[in-house]
């Protein structure tokens, strides 16, 4: 039973991507763009998270909190530099 959930799980999560790699495309704004690629950070995450578990492996899950610390510094750095014009004061 719990791999037929993690099949679905693991379906949902690629739409989601999917999902958002339309939304980047076709987003009009910089600020959706980026809302957009966050999430799809977040998914991704998701997803490795839910690899680890099928293979019943840990690694993955350290290899989820490094890209969820990229993800979020990325995040902030772009931000400021949309709201500032530069990262670094």
């Amino acid at each position: 039973m719990i791999t037929y959930a993690t099949y679905f799980a693991f379906s949902c999560f690629g739409a989601a991507i999917i999902l958002c790699l339309w939304r980047i495309i076709s987003a009009e704004g910089v600020g959706t763009r980026v809302l957009a690629l966050d999430t799809m950070v977040i998914n991704t995450i998701a997803l490795i998270i839910l690899y680890g578990l099928r293979l019943g492996t840990e690694i993955f899950f350290e290899a989820a909190m490094i890209i969820a610390m990229l993800g979020f510094v990325s995040t902030v750095a772009y931000a400021r530099f949309m709201l500032r014009g530069n990262i670094i004061e």
